[in-house]
């Protein structure tokens, strides 16, 4: 009976593998989903339900795309064939030169055939797949050996982890292809770094590669990688007679191919669709610094060979850069969402790749210093795709001496309040709690659950009250009258009043949710409660010195600087009087200086939560603080306990690998004292 139960779970399994890997081929690769994100979600919860109380997990499951425990260093591999690098042409003459000896080499008049296909500008990977499954993926690396990134290149979900969709799979091949990131994923992830005060990524190649070579594979799979596959290397058990062949195979066994691939009938056809391709350029959605022409017959690439490093059968014709020289009338500090300041380069404007440019980033100051740009100066200017044009050079032998370096600002652009430089961050940033610039994003905190939790004030009614000119800084919520939303499109007299209802309730806080609330750079919740703790009155705070604070153990010298710094603002102190004047008012329960001494039952302990808990996360983790832990998000060497609740994700195999002790939630509560209270 016992085995008929697992035989039935066990196909149950097999079937959710593929039914899921279809689905992720849908949407990966095809961009084509036929089900909702929710029944995917509840066919993957399915399967991990099925392959934990079964222990039976295919080696093609979804559920190992993430989870790999991160590698002290990448271990190298041998390629099967050599991957080699590709000769260049920079005109169409050399084209024709090309086809002129290829023709020379085979002893031929004939027409040859020809691929064509971009050449993205991305991380060159080869996929070792033995009877069908994904066994190893590696760099490129000098060309013979490259490095083991098999565990990070699963986390591209476009990626089969088995070969299906075709009759004919290899007992072994190995599939070449470029990995890269999506022009407007690079820009995100850039901004996203800027915000952190993390050094930024040169351009989209560069965040592929430093993606691929993480040694942790969670921070690859949240990076927006792609994979186009488009070259074969060894080979056994099916035969491919082309290029064009191969590959419509690499289609039909549902891997990502390039975007384009052209066949051409002559060489006059070849240059025909690099013209045509270098036209669209622009219109990508990635990088592509060139096309690749390659022989299609694979007889005929067997015949020609290789010359030392390079195959004779192929060639990469590169795209000119799209680059213009222009001068840098003034640098002026932009202010972003977050508070962090841009320099950005007013431009005398220049036309490049068809488009007039008369701005450019410049990124931080540290980018100005290293390349030493002034006002005044000549600079080269790239401009590849969608991406915000960027100075990638200074033409020094052009200078007067006329021209100005531009300092650090010392004051905001905007709002005239404090400027900081967190140490060891190279983002400049404002922090002014009413700057203009920031009022959208501060408000939206402002009033979210865990801060002032104003029920009623969404992403979108924020945003309406904001550019009606109803609020501009997070203050004017507690001027609001009811009359003033009754003139709104989605508000009624009922909703209206829901909303004043509401406002008027928050006045009413505790001194953590509003330290929370303030927006204060690096002041988290758990952060906001460790200071409500060690002062008694939010007066306490004002103009408080760095190193009260990190008398806190828990406080480090970059926390401390930041609160230090907003506190010893008057624009801040004002702004928090004025909200004071409007009716707030706030107890601290949380504060212990004058309390009996007493241990906290989790005091100092360190915990994450995996999994679903019989009480939502939030409240689990609110009382893990209130009862003196700390509820951290993901698993490190620090962490004490990994809770586990039903249908644990991928920090339960990182809290194995790194020895980290795991509980449930039935013990957890015998450490809180019994109560789920």
């Amino acid at each position: 009976m016992k085995g008929e139960i697992l035989e039935k779970a066990k196909k149950e399994i097999e079937e959710l593998v593929k039914e899921l890997n279809y689905h992720c081929y849908r949407y990966y690769v095809l961009d084509s989903p036929v089900i909702s994100d929710e029944e995917y979600d509840r066919l993957f919860r399915r399967l991990q339900e099925l392959e934990k109380k079964y222990n039976y997990i295919l080696p093609d499951s979804p559920t190992q795309r993430v989870g790999a425990p991160p590698l002290d260093k990448f271990e190298k591999v041998r390629h099967n064939e050599p991957m080699l690098s590709l000769d260049n042409a920079f005109n169409y003459e050399e084209l024709l030169e090309f086809d002129k000896r290829i023709k020379r080499h085979l002893k031929t008049n004939k027409e040859i055939q020809y691929t064509v296909e971009p050449k993205y500008d991305g991380l060159a990977i080869e996929l070792t797949y033995e009877k069908g499954i994904l066994v190893r993926a590696s760099t490129r690396g000098d060309g013979y050996i490259g490095e083991d990134v098999t565990n990070n290149i699963k986390t591209i979900k476009s990626i089969p982890l088995r070969i299906d969709g075709t009759s004919r799979v290899p007992e072994l091949i190995d599939i070449r292809g470029e990995v890269y990131m999506n022009i407007k994923d690079f820009e995100a992830l850039n901004r996203e770094r800027e915000e952190k005060g993390e050094p930024l990524f040169a351009n989209p190649r560069n965040a592929a590669a430093g993606s691929v070579r993480q040694l942790d594979p969670s921070i690859t799979a949240s990076r927006k990688l792609h994979l186009a596959c488009y070259g074969l290397g060894a080979v056994r058990g099916v035969e491919f007679t082309s290029q064009w062949d191969f590959i419509q195979w690499l289609k039909e066994a549902r891997f990502p191919t390039p975007y384009i691939v052209k066949l051409a009938i002559n060489i006059e056809e070849v240059i025909e669709a690099v013209k045509e391709l270098e036209e669209r350029r622009t219109e990508l959605p990635f990088e592509a610094d060139g096309a690749v022409i390659k022989v299609n017959d694979f007889k005929l690439q067997k015949a020609l060979g290789v010359k030392t490093r390079e195959p004779r059968w192929a060639i990469a014709y590169k795209f000119a850069a799209h680059q213009g020289t222009t001068v840098i009338k003034e640098i002026i500090p932009s202010v972003g969402r977050t508070g962090v300041i841009t320099p950005v380069a007013i431009l005398e404007p220049v036309r490049i790749g068809g488009v007039t440019v008369s701005r450019s980033t410049l990124h931080n100051w540290d980018e100005i210093q290293r390349k030493d740009i002034r006002v005044g100066d000549t600079v080269v200017v790239e401009r590849a795709g969608d991406v915000i044009p960027h100075v990638i050079m200074v033409i020094k032998e052009k200078r007067t001496g006329k021209e100005k370096p531009f300092p650090v600002p010392q004051k905001c652009p905007v709002c005239g309040a404090k400027v900081v430089r967190p140490k060891g961050e190279v983002a400049v940033r404002c922090v002014g709690l009413n700057c203009p610039a920031q009022a959208v994003e501060r408000i939206r905190h402002f009033v979210s659950k865990g801060a002032m939790d104003i029920e009623g004030l969404g992403e979108k009614n924020v945003q309406l009250l904001f550019d009606s000119g109803r609020i501009k800084h997070f203050t004017d919520l507690y001027r609001l009258k009811k009359e003033d939303l009754l003139s709104l499109p989605r508000f009624a007299d009922k909703s209206a009043q829901n909303l004043i209802d509401a406002i008027e309730k928050s006045k009413k806080t505790t001194l953590a949710r509003f330290l929370y609330a303030l927006g204060i750079l690096h002041v988290g919740e758990y952060t906001a409660r460790l200071l409500a703790k060690r002062f008694k009155r939010l007066e306490d705070l004002y103009h408080v010195k760095k190193e009260q604070i990190m008398e806190i153990p828990q406080i480090g010298e970059k926390i401390a600087a930041s609160v230090a710094e907003f506190f010893s603002d008057e624009k801040n102190i004002k702004a928090i009087e004025e909200l004071k004047a409007l009716g707030l008012k706030i107890e601290n329960p949380d504060y212990e200086a004058e309390k009996p001494a007493r241990k906290a039952p989790l005091e100092g302990l360190t915990f994450v939560i995996t999994g679903t808990l019989p009480r939502p996360r939030k409240e689990v983790e609110a009382q893990i603080e209130a009862l003196g832990g700390h509820a951290a998000s993901s698993v490190s060497r620090k962490t004490d306990y990994l809770v586990v609740g039903e249908s644990p994700g991928s920090k339960l195999q990182k809290a194995k690998a790194l020895g980290v002790k795991t509980i449930t939630y039935e013990e957890l509560l015998k450490m809180m004292g019994g109560t789920s209270k």
